[in-house]
């Protein structure tokens, strides 16, 4: 992953300055970026199912091979002179994008069938120390030097040979296991109803679903005005090269990986639905800044605080959706969140030329993040968006084939196993009570990301066979007296 990685950041520098050179206008930007991200966004809840149904590695090596061949296509016609018309751009970066769309969501099945559990917020963390430090760093450093050298079609084709040590690294990599989905002989489901499976499970989560509107309503604001006007500010507004774009991108890079580090060594605060909330949400505001600078160091500042707070945020993310989704469904919620998240992409990028022809490239920038910012802390008070941190002592229970898909109530608090020990001699100054007298519970149970929830009460003198507990006798006021049996609760 890391050798393409270094080519998307590549190609992030090369598109942009190639269409620029050819053009120079924010409309074909524009269109571009339409060309890319819709069909990712059409290929994306198909690129799920697959991802489930098939070794997570070859979907991921299939999109490389695709994307392989589409950079080298590109970089033949840049090189010799060939690519002079728009629709040749658009073509190919269609095929590319769509077959983009199957990588993410290949990629976010795989983490978990590679680490175990307890390990997965060091992962995320690696993952986002990786990604900023191939598409933001090496990548983008890498256009800008070959660029100024021999020109972007050199550029894409450095591009195509990541995507070729991609397939290498990939091809070498040992096949995964497939998703255990349960003990069913029943008939395997098709891939429609798979991927209605999947999204019938986001509908019952409101952390999920509720995160992934969000990430819609706020990258439609921010997402196209920053990639289709960021590189027009570095070029035609302060007269800069592509070295400088490069330097700018870097910068972020530096501040994603600084970031990644962080969270992996002092991990994800208790209230981590409203960490993330809270450090995307400053993320998008610091996209203003690319509005207001007026200086290079000042864009990479703002770069530096907008991929960073994105990528902490990431992390905790990513974990979290590691840890609550059943591995088996994995792939699939990660292609709607893909898919919901990015689905007013085109419609982002369409729009980020006529809005900055109409108010202004700046003040297109600046209202960008400010509004995405309010959106983004918004949706952090939907009805049920923090109960799963508050509900965080709860362990998810397995679910089989033949359930509905998990509500709350499926994160259940472990359950409290009684040791009876002999009862003491009574004294025979003090009146004994019955030993029915109700137990209290501990005040806090571990869960899967250690932290403490309200006090639960604990079954009252001894649960029947099947579990469920007899309600509770009130105790008599004299609490100090002994029972007729000590008993210690064990969590088990």
């Amino acid at each position: 992953m890391s050798a393409s990685l270094v080519g998307d950041g590549v190609l992030l520098v090369a598109l942009a300055w190639q269409v620029y050179d050819l053009f120079g206008t924010p409309a074909a930007m524009s269109a571009v970026g339409v060309a890319l991200s819709l069909p990712q966004v059409a290929t994306l809840l198909f690129g799920g199912v697959i991802s489930d149904r098939l070794d997570p590695r070859q979907v991921m090596l299939g999109s490389d091979l695709i994307r392989l061949a589409v950079m080298s296509v590109l970089a033949t016609l840049s090189l010799t002179g060939q690519l002079t018309s728009l629709w040749q751009i658009l073509a190919l970066t269609a095929v590319y994008g769509a077959a983009a769309g199957f990588f993410g969501p290949a990629f976010d099945a795989t983490v978990p069938k590679l680490v175990p559990a307890e390990d997965l917020v060091a992962a995320n963390s690696l993952d986002q120390f990786v990604r900023p430090a191939g598409a933001q760093i090496f990548g983008p450093m890498l256009a800008g030097a070959v660029i100024a050298v021999g020109g972007s079609g050199w550029a894409f084709a450095v591009d195509a040979v990541t995507f070729a040590l991609s397939v290498a690294c990939l091809l070498l990599m040992r096949q995964l296991p497939l998703a255990a989905a349960g003990t069913s002989h029943e008939p395997a489901e098709s891939i429609w109803q798979e991927m209605k499976s999947g999204i019938r499970f986001v509908r019952s989560q409101v952390w999920l679903w509720g995160t992934f509107l969000s990430a819609t309503f706020t990258y439609l604001l921010f997402v196209g005005p920053t990639e289709v006007l960021l590189p027009y500010v570095v070029k035609h507004e302060l007269g800069l090269t592509a070295s400088a774009l490069s330097l700018i991108l870097t910068s972020g890079g530096i501040g994603a990986i600084a970031a990644a580090v962080t969270v992996g060594w002092i991990g994800i605060p208790k209230r981590f639905m409203s960490y993330t909330f809270g450090v995307w949400a400053v993320a998008t505001l610091a996209v203003a800044g690319y509005g207001a600078a007026s200086r290079t160091w000042q864009l990479a500042l703002a770069c530096v605080l907008v991929n960073g707070l994105e990528a902490a945020g990431t992390v905790a993310w990513a974990t979290t959706k590691q840890r609550f989704v059943p591995e088996h469904m994995l792939g699939r919620v990660s292609s709607v969140d893909w898919f919901v998240s990015t689905a007013l992409l085109p419609l982002s990028y369409a729009l980020a030329a006529p809005v900055a022809h109409w108010i202004g490239v700046r003040p297109t920038l600046i209202g960008a993040g400010v509004l995405g910012a309010v959106v983004t802390i918004g949706f952090l008070f939907l009805p049920g968006m923090r109960r799963l941190e508050e509900n965080a002592m709860y362990e998810p229970r397995h679910m089989s084939d033949d359930e509905e898909p998990a509500t709350s109530a499926d994160y259940e608090p472990r359950h409290l196993v009684y040791i009876e020990h002999p009862a003491p001699a009574p004294a025979p100054a003090l009146a004994p009570v019955s030993a029915t007298a109700s137990i209290p519970a501990p005040a806090s149970l571990s869960g899967p990301v250690s932290m403490s929830a309200p006090a639960a009460s604990a079954p009252a003198a001894s649960a029947p066979a099947d579990g469920d507990a007899p309600a509770d006798v009130d105790a008599p006021a004299d609490v100090d007296a002994p029972v007729a049996a000590d008993r210690e609760a064990v969590p088990v």
